[in-house]
């Protein structure tokens, strides 16, 4: 594991944008499950006007670690989001899989994980993903695997449906066994808010153990914690 910070959440955003950058270069195809947030959404901006002349988009193949179940044309979504600051400004469009948030939950979770299953190359009987972009948020939730429903880190599916536990939302997300399956995750985590929460993620197992974010540990590749000064104030430089 290799923790990254940076001054503010645009720092974060920067310099991950330029590993991104270098890693779809080195790719003639590259795979990555983006997520929702205020982090992306900075990254989704840096990417679009400081990169779209930069990056080789058709080499990239862009699916989600999680989906709210709502038309793409809804605010909540996470491709409308990605596709309003992104992908709309885009000179050369990536491969794009988004969910359809519009369709019935539990046909939409078995249609994704067969579109991932067809596209994505296997292994340990996995759909294998390049690079896994996960948030994490206050509860210690991450994609849409919440502390009530830690079944889903070990669920045996590719995606399954998820409700959120205060609104009730459902939500499409990969399990954790896909999610560990990756060959990289980087957690963009900002924000003060969420320092409590990685101090105890990092530094105390016994509690630990009750947030899903915590139990985000590649089988075989490599997990990046990218972060502020701000979040990452409990683990020193």
């Amino acid at each position: 594991m290799k923790v990254y910070k940076y001054k503010n959440a645009e720092d974060v955003a920067l310099n991950f944008a330029k590993f991104l950058a270098n890693q779809i270069d080195q790719s003639k195809s590259y795979s990555v499950a983006l997520s929702g947030g205020s982090t992306p959404k900075l990254l989704f901006e840096i990417l679009a006007t400081q990169f779209n002349e930069i990056i080789n988009w058709k080499n990239l193949h862009v699916y989600w670690g999680d989906e709210r179940c709502v038309p793409p044309t809804n605010s909540e979504s996470n491709f409308g989001v990605a596709n309003d600051i992104l992908f709309s400004r885009l000179n050369e469009v990536p491969d794009i899989h988004r969910v359809f948030g519009e369709s019935d939950p539990n046909e939409e979770a078995k249609r994704y994980s067969n579109e991932l299953l067809s596209n994505i190359p296997i292994k340990n009987e996995l759909p294998q993903f390049d690079l896994i972009i996960l948030g994490m948020g206050d509860d210690g939730h991450t994609a849409s695997i919440f502390p009530h429903r830690m079944e889903l880190i070990t669920a045996p599916g590719v995606c399954e449906v998820a409700l959120h536990p205060t609104t009730g939302q459902k939500r499409i997300t990969l399990t954790g066994p896909v999610i560990n399956n990756a060959k990289q995750i980087a957690f963009l985590v900002t924000g003060e808010s969420k320092a409590e929460r990685i101090r105890q993620i990092h530094f105390s197992e016994d509690v630990s153990a009750q947030f899903p974010a915590a139990h985000i540990n590649p089988t075989n590749g490599q997990l990046i914690w990218w972060m502020d000064d701000a979040a990452g104030q409990y683990l020193g430089n």
